[in-house]
C-alpha cells in the first residue's frame, strides 16, 4: 500500500514491492489495438453467436434483444471505467487475480484466480465437442465423406490451437484477426441481405421493445447475451505482450465492448427486420439450429452458405484458441506466484509464451474428450454443461472484480467529482448490476447448463467451493508458507 491514502496513480503491494519481470518469467509480444480487440472478438465467437445463441436469445426475448445488448453494452462500459483506471494502478500482470487481490486481499484474489482459471477451462471445452458435431455433420452430409467418430475431431481441433498457443502471442493474434475479418463480412452481409429481403409475407414491422423486469424471460435473456462480451479482459491479461499497454488498454477495452456490443444489436435487429417484430419468437422456437443458415441461404444462395459454414467452423476454433490463451497465463500467474507447479511458469526462451501452461491446458481439454468418449458422453451434452457452468464462473469473478475495484479505490478516496465518478460512482454502479446478474444465473443455473437439479446442485457448488477453497488455500500459506503468500496476486515478478 502506498504511504499517501490517497494516491490514485500507483499500487504497490503491501507485502514486498513489484520486482522488475525477469527473462524467465517475463512473456513477450507485440500485439497493437487492432489485434487485442480482435482477440477479444473472437472469444465469444462472432459467427457462432448469430448462428447459434442469437436464435436462443429471441425465443426468450424477442423484439427486446437488441436493447439487452445495448444494455449489457452500457454496463460494461460503466464497468470498464473503473476496470480501466485499476489497470493503471494495478500494472501486477494477471488480470482479475492482480485486481481482486489488491482490492479483497490475498485469500480472495486466489479464490478470484482460480475460479478464473477453471471458468475459462470449462468455457473453452465447449469448443471440441461443438467443432466435432459440426465437423463431422458437414464432411458426412455435404461431402458425403466418412462418417469418422467424432473425438477424432475434437483431438484435432485441440492439437490445433494447443500448437498455435504454445507459439508466440503474435501468430495466434494474425490467425484471430484473419478469421474475425472473414466472420465479421459473413455476418454484415447477413445483416443487409436481412434488411434487404424484409418486409415479406413473414414479416411485420421490426416493433422494437424495451426489455421489462416483470417478464420472467429477462433473467435467461440476460445470461444468454452477457456472456456473449466474455474475453474482454484479455486487454489486461496481456499486458506483458502489448505495445504500450498504458494506451493500448484503455482503447480496446472500449473498442471491444462497444464494438461487440453494436454488433450483436445489429445482428439481433436484422432477425427481427427479416421475420418480423409479431413473428420473431415462434418462428426462433420452430427452427432454432438452422434459423441463420436458412435465412442465408434464402439470401444468398447454397455456395455463400457452405462457405459460412465453414467459418462457422474456423470461428469456433478462433473462440476456443482465444479462450486457451487466457486460460494458460491464467496458470501461468499462479505458477509464478508458486501456487501451481514451478513447470507451468516456464516461459519458451524463442516464443516468449506460457508455452507449458498452454500445453497443459490443451492436454487437460484432450484427456476430457477421450475420458468422455470412453464413458459414452454423446458430445451433444458436453458443450452445454461445459460452456454453462464456466459462464457461471466467470460471471461471478465479474462480480468479485467489480467489488474489489470499489473497495480498491474506496480506501483511498477521490479527488475531485470526476474521479469520484471513475473510481467509486462507476464500480458501485457495475457491482450492483453484476450482482444482480449473478443472482439471476443462480435462479436460472439448470437452464444455463441445460442440466437437471442434481447437475445444477454439483456444478454451482463446485464453483462456490473454488472460490472458498482458494480463500481457505491461501490462508494456510499464510500460515505455513509465508514466501509463497507474499508473493499472490503476481506481487513478486
Amino acid at each position: 500500500m502506498t504511504s499517501a491514502t490517497h494516491n490514485l496513480t500507483t499500487y504497490e503491494p503491501s507485502e514486498g514491492n513489484s520486482a522488475p519481470a525477469t527473462g524467465k518469467t517475463s512473456l513477450k509480444g507485440n500485439m497493437g489495438v487492432g489485434e487485442l480487440v480482435m482477440s477479444v472478438l473472437a472469444f465469444s465467437s462472432p459467427l457462432t453467436t448469430v448462428a447459434g445463441t442469437l436464435p436462443v436469445l429471441l425465443i426468450f426475448s424477442g423484439q427486446t434483444a437488441p436493447a439487452i445488448y445495448l444494455l449489457l453494452t452500457l454496463m460494461l462500459v460503466v464497468f470498464s471505467v473503473g476496470f480501466v483506471r485499476m489497470s493503471r494502478s494495478v500494472t501486477n500482470p494477471g488480470g482479475f487475480y492482480a485486481f481482486v487481490t489488491a482490492g479483497l486481499g490475498k485469500p480472495a484474489g486466489l479464490g478470484g484466480a482460480l475460479l478464473a482459471l477453471v471458468g475459462y477451462v470449462f468455457i473453452g471445452f465447449f469448443a471440441p465437442s461443438l467443432f466435432a458435431i459440426t465437423l463431422q455433420g458437414w464432411v458426412v452430409n455435404a461431402l458425403n465423406g466418412p462418417d469418422i467418430a467424432w473425438y477424432w475431431y475434437a483431438l484435432a481441433i485441440i492439437a490445433i490451437t494447443t500448437f498455435l498457443a504454445y507459439n508466440r502471442i503474435d501468430l495466434s493474434a494474425k490467425v484471430l484477426t484473419t478469421v474475425m475479418i472473414l466472420e465479421v463480412v459473413v455476418v454484415v452481409v447477413f445483416d443487409f441481405l436481412a434488411f434487404v429481403n424484409s418486409g415479406g409475407e413473414n414479416a411485420g414491422g421490426l416493433g422494437l421493445a424495451l426489455p421489462s423486469l416483470t417478464d420472467a424471460s429477462i433473467g435467461l435473456a440476460l445470461l444468454f447475451a452477457v456472456g456473449n462480451f466474455f474475453g474482454f479482459e484479455a486487454t489486461v491479461i496481456y499486458r506483458e505482450e502489448v505495445k504500450n499497454p498504458e494506451r493500448t488498454i484503455p482503447r480496446a477495452t472500449y473498442l471491444a465492448v462497444i464494438g461487440i456490443g453494436l454488433f450483436y444489436a445489429l445482428a439481433a435487429i436484422a432477425y427481427i427486420a427479416f421475420l418480423g417484430g409479431a413473428n420473431v419468437q415462434a418462428a426462433a422456437e420452430a427452427n432454432t439450429v438452422n434459423l441463420f443458415d436458412d435465412a442465408l441461404r434464402e439470401f444468398a444462395g447454397s455456395v455463400f452458405a457452405d462457405i459460412a459454414v465453414v467459418l462457422l467452423m474456423t470461428s469456433i476454433l478462433a473462440s476456443m484458441l482465444s479462450i486457451q490463451n487466457i486460460a494458460a497465463r491464467y496458470s501461468f500467474s499462479l505458477a509464478v506466484d508458486r501456487v501451481l507447479p514451478r513447470a507451468l511458469a516456464r516461459v519458451h526462451t524463442k516464443h516468449r509464451s506460457p508455452h507449458v501452461s498452454a500445453l497443459a491446458v490443451g492436454l487437460l481439454w484432450a484427456g476430457a474428450t477421450i475420458l468422455f468418449s470412453v464413458i459414452g458422453v454423446p458430445p451433444e451434452n458436453i458443450y452445454p454443461v461445459a460452456s454453462g457452468s464456466g459462464t457461471f464462473s466467470v460471471l461471478l469473478l465479474l462480480f468479485i472484480t467489480s467489488v474489489a475495484i470499489f473497495v480498491f479505490f474506496l480506501r483511498r478516496g477521490a479527488r475531485n467529482e470526476s474521479a469520484t465518478w471513475r473510481v467509486l460512482l462507476a464500480p458501485a454502479i457495475s457491482a450492483m448490476f453484476f450482482g444482480g446478474v449473478t443472482f439471476l444465473a443462480i435462479q436460472n443455473f439448470s437452464s444455463l447448463i441445460e442440466g437437471s437439479i442434481v447437475m445444477t446442485v454439483i456444478f454451482m457448488s463446485f464453483t462456490f467451493a473454488l472460490f472458498l477453497g482458494g480463500i481457505a488455500y491461501a490462508l494456510h500459506l499464510r500460515k505455513r508458507k509465508p514466501d509463497v503468500y507474499a508473493r499472490l496476486g503476481r506481487q513478486r515478478v
